[in-house]
């Protein structure tokens, strides 16, 4: 008789239950790898690189130059007491003769303290009268009125036209007729009879092709640039300032001191030059403290002025070159022989050194 076998240990009916089992599981596991696909493989190529952007062109743009100092003179000026009509002018840089008819001054020298003087012409008139020119207004012509001429006008071709297919009918009457076969065949032969109608096709118009786009604007960087020199000066600021004589500057411009130009020390009759060329506006004694002086004007922003002459050699009105002789070195209303030499601008003194050319 066999031993009995304890619960935990398989008998023998159930060895080949379990050898089923595992054989069933080993044939799932074989089908499923045998029914699944490998996997596509896919050639991928590189993504493309987009092509670089169009580069934008760079402008340098110079560093701008810093602005002149605008005109200070106002429009009018006070007179105060001890005022000139010389002093006045050459403090605003004006030909005293301009300043006088500007203001109807027949007397220059009659000027009262508290009058009110104007400083630039006000209007054009002023100026059309000076140059002698005489505006004539315009004529008015006549309206041409219907009926001078004792005929009645011919009626415009328009309104003849309506006023004539007034009274009349330009469409012919609607006859009323009984239907029948002639007469169907009398409407058909009319028709046949009249000419085509042409109608006018109205064009189509084309469709504009579509602009090509505009390329982006440059960008624009303001830097300064080492290399561009920089721009000389334009217009009434351009001026090609000389020596006006030889020898030591004994004192110099001070804006504090009130020194308003330079002193050059030399010799009685050395010669004495036009900085500059330009215009005398004034050559006299008429300025205290100046002695024998001459004023050249160059153009609207500057003037210079020669002082303590012994000689004068220009008069008034006349045009003068650049290192032309016009006054011998002197010390009229001076403590010695010097030529006090200045240059204004807008007739506010300015440091000649900043203007000449090294000595």
């Amino acid at each position: 008789m066999p031993p009995p076998q304890s619960a935990s240990s398989p008998g023998p009916f159930r060895v080949p239950q379990l050898r089923r089992f595992a054989a069933g599981v080993l044939l799932l596991c074989v089908a499923a790898c045998a029914s699944r696909q490998p996997a596509p493989v896919e050639e991928r190529s590189p993504r493309p690189v987009p092509p670089p952007a169009a580069s934008v062109p760079v402008q340098t743009v110079p560093t701008p130059k810093p602005a002149t100092e605008p005109d200070w003179r106002p429009k009018t000026y006070t007179v105060k007491r001890g005022d000139t009509l010389y002093a006045i002018a050459l403090d605003h840089g004006l030909d005293y003769r301009e300043f006088a008819a500007w203001n109807n001054l027949e007397n220059i020298n009659l000027i009262r303290p508290g009058q009110v003087l104007r400083l630039a012409a006000t209007s054009d008139s002023g100026a059309a009268a000076a140059s002698g020119v005489q505006t004539a207004p315009l004529k008015s012509v006549a309206p041409v009125v219907a009926g001078d001429a004792g005929a009645a006008p011919a009626a415009p071709p328009i309104a003849a036209a309506t006023r004539n297919t007034e009274n009349y009918k330009t469409q012919p009457k609607a006859v009323k007729e009984a239907y029948s076969e002639q007469a169907l065949r009398d409407v058909q032969r009319a028709a046949a009879a009249l000419p085509p109608v042409a109608v006018a096709a109205a064009p189509i118009a084309a469709a504009a092709p579509a602009p090509p786009p505009e390329p982006p604007p440059p960008v624009v960087i303001a830097r300064a640039d080492p290399k561009l020199a920089p721009e000389p000066a334009e217009g009434d600021e351009k001026v090609d300032w000389s020596w006006p004589a030889r020898g030591r500057i004994v004192t110099g411009y001070s804006e504090a001191a009130s020194l308003k130009g330079i002193d050059i020390a030399g010799a009685a009759g050395q010669p004495v030059a036009a900085s500059a060329g330009g215009k005398v506006v004034y050559a006299g004694t008429g300025l205290r403290g100046y002695g024998k002086l001459i004023i050249v004007k160059h153009n609207g922003t500057y003037l210079s002025a020669y002082a303590h002459n012994n000689e004068i050699l220009v008069k008034e009105g006349q045009q003068v070159a650049r290192g032309q002789k016009i006054a011998e070195m002197g010390n009229t209303d001076a403590d010695q022989v010097k030529l006090h030499f200045e240059i204004r601008r807008h007739g506010k003194p300015v440091d000649p050194l900043r203007y000449l050319p090294p000595a």
